[in-house]
C-alpha cells in the first residue's frame, strides 16, 4: 500500500466569473521514504494540490476523485478526522514562514501547539520537546529562541521554527509548499540540506513544492510537471531531465538563470547579461482554461488537434510520461546531459554565493 496515492483529483473553485476547475485529473503516488517534486509557473496548480492534500480548500471548493493517505480517503474525510490527521501524521511547511507564524505568540508555544493538541504533553514536557526540536532543525540558541517572538528571528530562522512545527508529532507525510522563498542561495541550501536530512532520518514521505530547477534536480527522486490544473510531464527526475519530453518543461528548461551566461554591449556603452529566454504568453486564468492542451497557446509545436482535447499522458520512457500529443518531435532531439548541467548550474549558484 502506497503511503499516497491521489487518483484523477479534480478541485473546482468558486471564482469571480463561476465554477473553473483548479485541478484537472491529477494522479500521482508516493511512497514512504519517497521524495516528489511539485515544479511549474505560479498559477499551475501545485499549492492548490497541496491545500487539498491538507483539506485546506478555501470555502465552497469542491473535489472530485480520489485522495488515499494510507488507505483512509481524504476527499470525504470528516473535518473532526481530518484535525486529528492534519498536524500529526500530515505535515506541513507553508510557503511564508511570517504569514504561517502567529506574531502574537512565542516561537515555544507555537511548537508546543501540536504537541499539546495531538500528543498531551503540558508545562514543562512541552517546551522541553520545542526545545529539542528546534536544536534538531538547527536553530542557533534554541533556548533563547523559545521564547522569541517571530518578528525577532530572520526569514531563515523563522522557516527552521515552521519545519519545527511541521515535524512536531513526527509525521509520515511531510509538504514543503516554496519552503525557501525569499531566502538567499546560501540559507536556501541550508535549509534544503536539513529537509532532506530529517527526511532520510524518519522515513518519512516528502512531497516538495518549487519553481526552481536546480532544487529539484539535487532534492527529489521523482518529478510532476504541471501546467494548467494538470501533470503535463512526470517521471524518475533524471529521466524527465534527461529527454524534456513535454514542451513546456523545455520551456522551464531553457528560462533557467544560468550563470556564466554571455554578456553582450549595452546601448551607449557598458556591459550587461544576457536576456533570459521566457515562455511567449502567459498560464491561462482558471476560467479560461482551454477544451485542449492548456499550454496550446504558447507552445511553438502547437497543431489544431492540440485544441481539441485534454492529450492524454503518452509513455516516453520507463516510468516516465508526457502529456502531449507531439512527443514524437520533443523526444526526437533530447538533451544529453541536461540532468547534470541543472545540477552543476545549482552548485555553481551556492559556491558563488557571497
Amino acid at each position: 500500500m502506497s503511503l499516497l496515492e491521489v487518483k484523477d483529483l479534480r478541485v473546482t473553485l468558486n471564482t469571480a466569473r463561476g465554477p473553473a476547475d483548479a485541478l484537472r485529473g491529477v494522479s500521482f503516488s508516493l511512497e514512504r521514504g519517497q521524495t516528489l517534486g511539485l515544479i511549474g509557473e505560479s498559477g499551475c496548480g501545485k499549492s492548490i494540490t497541496a491545500l487539498a492534500l491538507m483539506g485546506l480548500l478555501p470555502e465552497g471548493a469542491r473535489i472530485a476523485g480520489s485522495m488515499r493517505f494510507e488507505g483512509t480517503e481524504l476527499a470525504t474525510l470528516p473535518e473532526d478526522d481530518y484535525c486529528r490527521l492534519r498536524g500529526d501524521r500530515i505535515g506541513m511547511v507553508f510557503q511564508e514562514p511570517m504569514t504561517a507564524l502567529n506574531p502574537l505568540h512565542t516561537v515555544g508555544r507555537q511548537i508546543g501547539e501540536s504537541l499539546r493538541l495531538h500528543k498531551g504533553l503540558t508545562g514543562t514536557s512541552a517546551r522541553a520537546e520545542a526545545l529539542r526540536l528546534l536544536q534538531r532543525v538547527q536553530l542557533p540558541e534554541p533556548q533563547k529562541r523559545l521564547d522569541a517572538y517571530p518578528h525577532q528571528l530572520s526569514g531563515g530562522q523563522r522557516q527552521r521554527v515552521v519545519i519545527a512545527i511541521a515535524l512536531a508529532c513526527g509525521p509520515d507525510l511531510l509538504i514543503a509548499d516554496e519552503p525557501t522563498t525569499a531566502l538567499d542561495v546560501t540559507i536556501q541550501r541550508e535549509v534544503l540540506d536539513l529537509i532532506q536530512e530529517l527526511v532520510r532520518e524518519d522515513g518519512m514521505g516528502l512531497l516538495l513544492i518549487s519553481h526552481d530547477l536546480g532544487v529539484m534536480a539535487d532534492t527529489v527522486q521523482r518529478l510532476l510537471v504541471m501546467y494548467g490544473g494538470t501533470v503535463v510531464e512526470s517521471g524518475p527526475t533524471a529521466d524527465v531531465f534527461a529527454r524534456l519530453a513535454h514542451p513546456y518543461t523545455r520551456g522551464l528548461y531553457a528560462a533557467r538563470p544560468r550563470l556564466g551566461l554571455r554578456r553582450e554591449a549595452a546601448p551607449g556603452g557598458g556591459r550587461r547579461g544576457a536576456r533570459l529566454a521566457t515562455i511567449p504568453g502567459r498560464v491561462p486564468e482558471l476560467a479560461d482554461m482551454p477544451a485542449g492542451c492548456p499550454f496550446a497557446d504558447r507552445c511553438p509545436l502547437v497543431i489544431e488537434a492540440c485544441r481539441d482535447a485534454l492529450p492524454t499522458a503518452v509513455e516516453v520512457g520507463p516510468d516516465h510520461h508526457a502529456r502531449c500529443i507531439r512527443v514524437d518531435v520533443t523526444t526526437a532531439d533530447a538533451q544529453a546531459g541536461v540532468f547534470s548541467a541543472v545540477i552543476a548550474a545549482g552548485t555553481a549558484a551556492v559556491e558563488a554565493s557571497p
